[in-house]
């Protein structure tokens, strides 16, 4: 997503049961990029033992509690009072983005049913978050990539050629395989190339998004998408333009 975006009216909800309680902060630093946080909402029963250490955290990141009680054990009683209290607050029409912060699945409705108003959709969850919810937002944070830096992937010297092996710990089996984010990338410069075949790289990076909402460039061990770009010499040309008072990158398809 394009971090220049301008989002006016931004409602954060967040599953205290399937949330992760130290990256809070990271996650409203990370959604504040995009505009306004207007309301932010966290979803639970706060009797339990098991939510007694959120106190704290919500009061200074002025959260507010909304009690649900666990009326049958083994409920989703809290899924539904967060998807209540999300279609409420589409229909006041105050508001433009949704968060969901959650890695439960059970959400992939929900987050279909918003995005289909036209709202935007943010999904925050961990690596285990199956693929339908993600699929169903329109950008889908990964909490790993949050408040941590990375390595970059390691390159190695096979044949007199550097090759690009990224570690464990910049690419899990849940991360988009490199060859896949080439292809796309290959499939932004068909679609949007210019008559000289190059193709802004804001342009691609909106793409990558949009057809893989799960996409994100630090997976990888990059800060940006031309660093990732500008790895691969053999693959891209590259090339910064100045255009009035902002800076434009752009790439093309060597082979």
């Amino acid at each position: 997503m394009d971090n220049n975006m301008n989002l006016n009216g931004i409602v954060v909800l967040i599953d205290a049961d399937n949330a992760q309680l130290t990256k809070l902060k990271a996650i409203l630093d990370e959604i504040s990029k995009y505009g306004r946080i207007i309301v932010k909402k966290a979803f639970g029963d706060w009797k339990s033992p098991e939510l007694k250490r959120w106190e704290n955290e919500i009061k200074q990141l002025a959260i507010k509690p909304e009690q649900q009680f666990a009326y049958t054990k083994g409920t989703n009683a809290t899924d539904i009072a967060l998807v209540i209290d999300a279609m409420e607050l589409l229909y006041t029409n105050n508001y433009d983005a949704f968060v969901i912060v959650s890695s439960d699945a059970d959400y992939t409705p929900l987050a279909i049913k918003l995005r289909e108003t036209g709202a935007y959709i943010f999904g925050v969850g961990e690596d285990k978050t199956p693929i339908a919810f993600r699929n169903s937002c329109d950008s889908f944070i990964l909490t790993k990539h949050l408040g941590d830096s990375k390595e970059k992937p390691e390159q190695k010297e096979i044949n007199g050629e550097t090759t690009h092996d990224p570690s464990p710990s910049c690419e899990s089996s849940n991360t988009i395989n490199i060859s896949e984010i080439h292809e796309l990338l290959k499939t932004a410069s068909k679609t949007y190339q210019d008559d000289d075949g190059w193709v802004n790289a804001a342009t691609a990076g909106n793409y990558l998004k949009r057809a893989r909402p799960d996409f994100d460039v630090k997976a990888y061990g990059y800060d940006k998408l031309l660093d990732l770009l500008n790895d691969y010499p053999d693959i891209y040309e590259t090339k910064k333009q100045q255009v009035g008072k902002g800076t434009v990158v752009t790439y093309r398809i060597k082979r």
